[in-house]
């Protein structure tokens, strides 16, 4: 648990007789210096304080984030997505790797018991026909694409990185056609491919198998093919990154604070998995690999506490308000697997609040945390004019 050191007083005014808005959250100083904005129940106030000028407090009570853990029980790699129609849509390896599933609710919470539809399936031979593994969605130029990886019928370690595009407004109900595979310079063991905009310049970052798993990046000239040259930005280098395998992989992006962060996952898919974190000036050369620097430790890793082991191949979204950023990662409750982790079904997708450092660099927390927020005493000034 993280201490809370001070709540700020928030401060709104009105003229008499207005309704009063008071505001949906507060500013929390955490320890270490963490500044968070928290939501906020308030009390009811008395309207005859509201039909003549002057000032009084109205006390609430912060609330916690209260999401479903896990919130999508059997999906890996998750993936969730807030859209412009008011809508989160969410993602994921199922156990089977067999298919790809789309569900989406108005709140990050109505995922869990969302219905799921099944948009599209693998192919009884050639490509596309095995290990369809860790799907996204993204909205481009007013088309839906999915981004997965996927195996041959024929030979299921050929994993590839595959597009799909939607061009109707519910990605749910909507024909998909396929685009094809991400042509690489180099044909290799590929995967857990993500796209993303900065400067009006739009990337794919992707892990790659030449010598190690590492990730890679390029620009895109379609949403569905590469221009010039890959560059590699993250190769597995320091002991949590080499245990069991030697990986770099599952690139997420989060642009905030004047940075370029992308969050990756490493080593064995056991207890083992865990998160590093890249980091570039967003005003620096994406495509430049001396651009970005790691973190010499992991920023997630298991919690025996909290009975979630082996966290990552992550993805970031925001809460229904847009205050809070938000960390969905998967991880299982328990710690002993039976046989190759990979298939063990019970990789559940979850969700929890990203926080930010004083220096603009995010805190990630351990997996199943909470920081010691909820029940505190909140109070706001108002003052009618």
């Amino acid at each position: 648990m993280m201490k809370t050191m001070s709540i700020k007083d928030a401060n709104t005014d009105m003229a008499a007789g207005e309704t009063l808005q008071l505001p949906s959250s507060v500013e929390v100083e955490l320890e270490s210096g963490i500044i968070e904005r928290l939501p906020v129940r308030w009390n009811a106030v008395d309207p005859a304080l509201l039909e003549r000028p002057g000032s009084f407090m109205v006390e609430g009570t912060i609330q916690e984030d209260e999401y479903p853990n896990p919130l999508v029980l059997n999906r890996a790699d998750p993936y969730v997505l807030k859209h412009t129609d008011g809508y989160y849509y969410f993602t994921g390896s199922v156990p089977e790797y067999d298919r790809l599933v789309l569900r989406r609710s108005r709140t990050v919470g109505g995922l869990s018991m969302a219905e799921e539809s099944v948009i599209w399936t693998k192919h009884t031979e050639g490509e596309m026909g095995n290990h369809i593994w860790a799907p996204e969605l993204h909205w481009i130029d007013g088309k839906w694409y999915i981004y997965f990886a996927a195996g041959s019928a024929e030979n299921k370690w050929a994993i590839r990185p595959y597009v799909l595009e939607c061009s109707d407004e519910n990605p749910l109900t909507g024909t998909w056609t396929e685009k094809g595979r991400i042509e690489l310079p180099i044909d290799s063991f590929s995967l857990d491919a993500t796209t993303f905009e900065h400067n009006g310049k739009r990337y794919l970052a992707w892990a790659q198998i030449i010598d190690d798993s590492c990730i890679y990046i390029a620009l895109m000239d379609t949403p569905w093919s590469i221009a010039g040259d890959p560059v590699k930005i993250a190769s597995p280098e320091y002991d949590w990154e080499i245990q069991g395998h030697r990986v770099n992989e599952g690139p997420a992006v989060l642009i905030r604070n004047g940075f370029v962060f992308m969050a990756y996952s490493a080593s064995a898919t056991d207890d083992r998995y865990c998160m590093g974190l890249l980091t570039a000036d967003a005003a620096g050369d994406l495509l430049d690999p001396s651009s970005w620097s790691k973190s010499k430790e992991p920023v997630f890793v298991s919690n025996e506490a909290a009975s979630q082991y082996g966290p990552g191949h992550n993805s970031f979204t925001v809460s229904g308000d847009g205050s809070a950023d938000l960390l969905v990662y998967h991880a299982r409750s328990y710690q002993e697997i039976v046989g190759e982790p990979l298939y063990d079904p019970n990789r559940h997708a979850r969700v929890q609040r990203l926080l930010w450092k004083p220096d603009g660099t995010p805190f990630f927390g351990k997996p199943g945390w909470k920081a010691d927020l909820g029940g505190r005493a909140a109070r706001c000034k108002v003052t009618v004019r």
